[in-house]
């Protein structure tokens, strides 16, 4: 059977969305470092007096990774190759930028001396587990979070994402497989992070997934005030927000770096801070480290009053400081996670196997078995059970019409009790993300995407500092078993080695 709807597989965008890299002039490895807003919104310096990630390995699912990048050196343990048996050399340059700078974000320890140059990540003391999956349209990304479990991850960060399909059993069955390993790293306390996607819009079919899976913590993106950035998507899956416009990354430019926006950045940095939290509390569940997050979550002024869960902000954007110091009880297992709603879903698609017609030509002959029970008299019992159930009611019935009714629902509404409440929402935080100062001079911030579609369309070449530069094509369309077609997202992406210039590609 062919499928109605094709895995999105994107380079430097992850298939979360795309995410924009920004052409800048070569810039000063200190300046790369100051010009990461987020870890000065987060008062990182206080953040890593309570936890650095040391000890802590986080997974990232992505399409590739520079492992030699100078401010990741050291930070890579030994992943998996699950797309093909290729070396990191032939693997396409936009999913290995991509992975990078995820990476960086996560665990990039920076360079120089005390490391004060470069890219340096939310928890640089945590270690990378690359695996790299661009997702299988057979079980989506079931494949990597199993082996990321199974090989000691503690956090899950998967920046990427697969079209939701049509009723399709082959999608049904991917969806299935999937759900089940969300379910399995939960059970080990193992949280799975993903992103929202960059369209800013809502709905399956752009809340890929894993990200409007039951369990998932999906991520939408900030600015540097705490706003919403427009191109986050959203709807009731969004969990929490984080830093997601004109985050400094590490890249494969000639200077090692890009500028970039989009939820995958955003993703990771709430990756990073269950790291850190993991470091500081480790015999938390995965439900328990996200409630802290949840518990400290902040607000901008501007949604003051928002009743939360929210589907722009899910519960606010995270204070890794606030979530590491503040007293917060543990709480149940799950946290705010949808554990249940998780585990419904899958015993639902697990009775609909079970409930499926039975093709084996020895189904029939086994109507009568071996206790000499012959389909006729399991007829006439079950008609004798009928008429007794059809007298039982009638005469309840007779009962309520002349009593009035019967006794009222219990307390608290509903018959049957036991229901568990609400996740409880938090209250809105008076601190928002602080306004960074405009960018120095020289460090060109994240061209509008506009912008850039109007640079690609018009020029097909121009030249810069660097010498002539193309546009950038789509990747070649990959092939994945069990698919005639794979259709990409568009991204932009340009490198910080010459001024102002910035490629698109529109993929089909």
């Amino acid at each position: 059977m062919s499928f109605t709807r094709a895995l999105r597989a994107v380079g430097a965008a992850a298939a979360a969305g795309a995410l924009l890299f920004a052409a800048a002039p070569t810039a000063s490895a200190d300046q790369v470092r100051d010009d990461q807003w987020p870890l000065t919104a987060f008062a990182a310096e206080k953040v890593w007096n309570e936890a650095t990630g040391k000890g802590v390995t986080v997974a990232v699912i992505d399409g590739g990774f520079k492992k030699d990048h100078p401010d990741l050196a050291g930070q890579f343990l030994k992943g998996k190759n699950l797309v093909d048996a290729s070396d990191e050399s032939t693997v396409d340059q936009e999913d290995v930028a991509h992975g990078t700078a995820m990476s960086g974000i996560i665990a990039g320890h920076g360079h120089g001396a005390g490391g004060a140059s470069g890219v340096k990540g939310l928890a640089p003391d945590a270690k990378i587990l690359p695996i790299r999956s661009i997702g299988d349209l057979s079980a989506y990304f079931a494949k990597p979070i199993r082996y990321a479990v199974d090989h000691g991850a503690d956090v899950i960060n998967i920046s990427r994402g697969a079209d939701n399909g049509s009723d399709d059993a082959t999608v049904a069955a991917a969806v299935k497989e999937e759900r089940e390993a969300i379910a399995y790293a939960l059970e080990h306390g193992v949280p799975v992070v993903t992103a929202s996607g960059n369209q800013g819009k809502t709905g399956v079919d752009n809340l890929l997934f894993p990200a409007n899976e039951p369990g998932a913590v999906t991520v939408g993106a900030v600015d540097s005030r705490g706003e919403i950035w427009d191109k986050s998507n959203y709807g009731p899956p969004l969990m929490l927000a984080a830093p997601g416009v004109k985050n400094v990354v590490a890249g494969l430019d000639a200077d090692g770096y890009d500028q970039a926006d989009g939820t995958s950045g955003s993703t990771a940095y709430v990756s990073a801070a269950l790291a850190l939290l993991k470091q500081k509390f480790p015999d938390l569940s995965a439900g328990q480290l996200v409630n802290r997050l949840t518990k400290t979550a902040g607000l901008p002024t501007s949604a003051n009053g928002t009743s939360l869960p929210d589907e722009h902000f899910g519960y606010g954007f995270i204070k890794p400081y606030s979530a590491l110091t503040e007293d917060i009880p543990a709480g149940p297992k799950n946290g705010p996670l949808k554990v249940d709603e998780l585990n419904t879903a899958i015993a639902q698609a697990k009775g609909s196997d079970a409930s499926a017609p039975s093709s084996s030509p020895d189904a029939a002959s086994d109507s009568s078995d071996s206790s000499g029970i012959s389909t006729g008299m399991i007829v006439g019992i079950a008609v004798g059970a009928l008429v007794v159930l059809v007298i039982v009611v009638v005469l309840i019935a007779r009962s309520r019409k002349n009593n009035g009714g019967g006794p009222p629902p219990p307390p608290g509404g509903g018959w049957g009790g036991g229901g568990q409440a609400p996740y409880p929402g938090q209250q809105p935080s008076p601190n928002p993300y602080q306004q960074q100062p405009p960018p120095r001079a020289g460090f060109v911030p994240a061209i509008p995407l506009a912008t850039a579609l109007r640079s690609a369309l018009v020029r097909s070449a121009t030249t810069g500092p660097t010498g002539p530069t193309r546009r950038a094509k789509c990747p070649a369309p990959r092939r994945v078993r069990g698919t005639s077609r794979v259709r990409c997202a568009y991204g932009a992406v340009a490198g910080i080695g010459s001024l102002g210039r910035a490629h698109h590609h529109e993929i089909g």
